[in-house]
């Protein structure tokens, strides 16, 4: 490292939104303070003033001032620095360097020539082709029935989304030729419109690899997974580090894909890709050049500041890998998300493919059990009292076989079940006693929402058979109504299990042990 005073522009993610908060802020200060502490200068740009980036002793001057080329490009100007820093800027500062390279700005890090190549679908597409590294198959159309034509060849269900958008914004997954022609008429707008269209993998693991290269080589890495089944925006979903339910050559060629990546992207920085796994045959989704809203998690979890080695990288340190056996971490933790559907009016409290949580709370435990019940506790999820009822409404029939085994545990519990005619009838033929309320179409009385209002359940389960926000149907009324009501609220099974295997090895919470984060076994 050289020890000459240098003078960084590092830029910060902008207003707080669904899919851009606090993590992204962490790793701008994480950059702030690891440049201070080598001695050289920062100059930081943002424009929020919830952030900690944005107090004047975090850096040696603050701009504050609206995230945009002009702006940037006047600040460059007149502090002449080294470089700008955008990797830790979220999708917002990394729309900005592939502006402000056209203008000769210095951009330290992974080369915008690569950013290219993972942002445009069909450049990334190809890379993997060459690569030898599988993906869901997909296509890119401007006309209508080609679109349907890919899709009845691919099979349903289908993940739609406009072209050239990687995060979760305007996406939908079509289970079935009328879904799709309404999202493409509705979302779309007009033949006009590009839209790309992927294989669906149901009953897949979602997987997030996190990772700091040097010149192509990883340094540091971190392998986590996703409690649901892929649907889940990764934003929403639950994620587990170390991974508990992952096979050890899943592991393996995990990490072989993303050291192809890495060396075909010459990476130096910061990145993310998202992997889908069933059973050992795995398949990548996509690769952010950047910082990801796990880094923190990932940083904590492991004791490896990732954006802290990812800066040492950008002012030129030969590293070692430092790649931490997963094995040997002996604490667990679990990221779950916060969300906001009770000051939402009328918003389906259902996830899907689009972002929905407006923050998120990492705990860590001794086992996985232990890490969930604590990180929900946390995001204010009211653990359910043994002995009460708990209303289960299962949307296929598929779902209503999956829930028998976690039904036995909630049993063993001491709960009791009430459910609408098919799910109830469904228990019931296997034996477990059930009540049968009436569906609000029924016009039937007392039905769900009026079991609801009166809050006589402990706990709602609810799967919809679709994996849209906007279902408007009596599995919308009950979902809401649970909001509502401050009754506690579960569409996803994989959770529901979870749950169910958590409470069962700790029946009394006041056996979960608090630790301050220096005390946690790593």
């Amino acid at each position: 490292m050289t020890n000459s005073r240098k003078k960084f522009l590092i830029l910060g993610s902008g207003p707080y939104c669904i899919g851009s908060s606090v993590e992204f802020d962490w790793c701008g200060v994480q950059v702030l303070r690891t440049l201070k502490a080598a001695g050289h200068e920062t100059v930081f740009m943002n424009s929020n003033p919830e952030t900690v980036s944005t107090d004047f002793d975090e850096c040696d001057r603050l701009y504050f001032e609206e995230l945009t080329l002009e702006r940037v490009l006047d600040i460059y100007e007149k502090e002449k620095p080294e470089g700008v820093i955008f990797s830790t800027g979220g999708q917002v500062a990394q729309n900005l360097a592939m502006h402000l390279e056209e203008y000769g700005v210095n951009l330290i890090g992974t080369s915008v020539a690569s950013v290219d190549r993972c942002e445009d679908r069909e450049k990334f597409s190809e890379m993997c082709d060459t690569l030898g590294i599988d993906q869901p198959a997909w296509a890119s159309f401007d006309q209508l029935d080609e679109a349907y034509r890919f899709s009845d060849e691919v099979g349903y269900p289908v993940l739609v989304r406009p072209s050239f958008v990687l995060s979760g914004a305007a996406m939908a997954v079509a289970t079935t030729h009328e879904m799709l022609e309404n999202y493409l008429k509705s979302a779309v707008g007009s033949t006009k419109s590009s839209v790309v269209i992927s294989k669906f993998l149901q009953n897949a693991k979602e997987i997030e690899f996190d990772g700091v290269a040097q010149n192509g080589e990883i340094i540091v890495s971190a392998i986590s997974e996703h409690i649901e089944n892929a649907g889940v925006h990764s934003g929403d979903a639950t994620i587990v580090l170390p991974p508990q339910n992952l096979y050890l050559e899943t592991v393996r060629r995990v990490r072989k894909i993303a050291q192809k990546i890495a060396k075909e992207l010459n990476i130096s920085g910061p990145f993310n890709i998202q992997f889908l796994a069933r059973e050992n045959d795995i398949k990548v989704i996509e690769c952010n050049l950047r910082a990801s809203r796990s880094f923190p998690f990932a940083s904590k979890v492991l004791g490896q500041n990732f954006i802290e080695i990812a800066t040492r990288v950008w002012l030129g340190e030969n590293l070692k890998p430092q790649e931490k056996n997963l094995l040997e971490v002996q604490a667990v933790g679990v990221k779950a998300a916060q969300f906001s559907f009770s000051r939402l009016k009328n918003a389906d409290p259902n996830l899907g493919v689009e972002m929905s949580s407006t923050g998120e709370v990492a705990c860590f435990g001794n086992t996985m059990e232990e890490a969930f019940l604590k990180s929900f506790i946390s995001v204010g999820f009211e653990i359910p009292k043994p002995k009460s009822k708990i209303l289960v409404t299962l949307g296929t029939i598929k779902d209503k076989a999956d829930f028998l085994p976690i039904a036995k545990k909630f049993k063993r519990l001491g709960f009791t079940f009430a459910g609408t005619e098919g799910t109830a009838q469904f228990l019931r033929d296997n034996e477990y006693e059930c009540e049968t309320v009436y569906k609000v179409s029924s016009d039937k009385h007392p039905n769900v929402v009026d079991m609801i209002e009166e809050k006589a359940v402990g706990l709602v389960i609810n799967t919809s058979n679709r994996f849209s926000h906007e279902e408007i149907s009596d599995g919308y009324l009950i979902r809401r109504k649970a909001i509502d009501r401050n009754i506690p609220l579960l569409t996803n099974l994989q959770l529901t299990k979870l749950l169910a295997r958590s409470m069962e090895q700790i029946p009394d919470l006041k056996d979960l042990e608090i630790l301050a984060y220096d005390d946690r076994a790593a």
